[in-house]
């Protein structure tokens, strides 16, 4: 069982940063590949960003490539969004989940999730 805390939202300027956290209980946090979801309001929930349990790899949406930056600690049992230039259309509430050693973009496939925190970026 894997618990996770998103935390780090809040309210920026378009053109702002942000850093999420995502910290994780258990002894096992190395074997999840980690992502990052959002969902704005109306929207369905997409994929943003995602990493391997190594943290070798990482993936990330074409919206967002190049302006975030996923990354994790192990020894804290915490991964991270870096979000830079960030946009009105980035606004959403950005969740964090854990997939069990599987490599995947796909939401259905993540078996813990975040409780989400909110970003909103003005104008």
């Amino acid at each position: 069982q894997v618990q996770l805390v998103d935390s780090g939202g809040g309210l920026v300027q378009a053109g702002g940063s942000l850093r999420l956290s995502c910290a994780a209980s258990g002894r096992t946090f190395s074997r999840y590949s980690m992502g990052w979801f959002r969902q704005a309001p109306g929207k369905e929930r997409e994929f943003v960003a995602l990493i391997s349990g190594s943290g070798g790899n990482t993936h990330y949406a074409d919206s967002v490539k190049g302006r975030f930056t996923i990354s994790r600690d192990n020894a804290k049992n915490t991964a991270y969004l870096q979000m830079n230039s960030l946009k009105p259309e980035d606004t959403a509430v950005y969740s964090c989940a854990a997939a069990d050693r599987i490599y995947t973009t796909v939401a259905l496939s993540y078996d813990y999730w975040g409780q989400g925190t909110q970003v909103t970026v003005s104008s």
